[in-house]
């Protein structure tokens, strides 16, 4: 039996951002988000740079060497955005997140790699769990205990990212994982997470089996709550 991705993304501008600054691909191998930040081109540029460093890796990869390409693309990724910037000092400041799923060539492994505040959700078995840990500054503060996870959602500095590929020296996280048949993943920027409940995230996931349709319904509840900033959502289900 082997295991495969199959995914559908949608990326939506939301209600007040004026462009969308978030990148997406979602293919058979690969499936990332990245969500630009520091100035509307500037924040468009990073996120596109980023995403194009690590689509290369949409190929056929043995299990052993997942975190070694995905890590080797991250790395290219913020070489290029550091170019960028010394290209134009306009651009000083920009960045953005990166959240990306690399598996297998025989479906047996799974890597993830993170940084920033995009999240990646596994749905295995009707529950969700959350599988990135956010660099933010309200992530930190409900990590010593300051606050707690529900403080954190309405904290006035929960957008303040503590990491980003912004051509600094950063520490992305990496994790392997192995897949299972009927297992779903959801990976967004946090227009989606900010704003819909972890909850309201796991019945939806559960409630609609087309990727599409699901992706495009979360789209929608995100809107439906004000839309207040980019919404990309990419869901991918591990199948026969």
């Amino acid at each position: 039996m082997t295991l495969k991705l199959r995914s559908a993304a949608v990326s939506d501008r939301g209600l007040i951002r004026s462009a969308n600054q978030d990148s997406v691909h979602a293919g058979p191998y690969l499936v990332t988000v990245a969500d630009g930040m520091g100035g509307m081109a500037a924040g468009d540029l990073a996120s596109a740079i980023a995403i194009a460093a690590v689509t290369p890796l949409d190929v056929p990869t043995p299990d052993d060497q997942l975190v070694e390409v995905l890590r080797g693309a991250v790395e290219v990724a913020g070489e290029r955005i550091r170019a960028a910037v010394l290209e134009d000092p306009g651009r000083e400041g920009m960045g953005t997140t990166l959240t990306a799923l690399l598996i297998s060539a025989t479906g047996t492994g799974l890597a993830l790699a993170h940084v920033g505040d995009s999240r990646a959700y596994l749905l295995r078995g009707g529950a969700l769990e959350q599988m990135t840990r956010d660099d933010t500054f309200v992530q930190m503060l409900v990590d010593e205990g300051v606050i707690t996870a529900d403080e954190a959602l309405n904290h006035p500095r929960r957008a303040v990212v503590t990491q980003a590929l912004q051509g600094d020296p950063v520490v992305p996280a990496y994790t392997t994982s192995t897949p299972r048949a009927g297992d779903r993943w959801l990976l967004c920027s946090d227009g989606l997470s900010n704003v819909v409940r972890e909850g309201t995230l796991a019945e939806t996931l559960n409630g609609y089996p087309d990727q599409e349709e699901c992706a495009r319904r979360l789209v929608d509840l995100a809107l439906r709550a004000g839309g207040p900033d980019n919404i990309t959502v990419i869901i991918a289900d591990i199948v026969e």
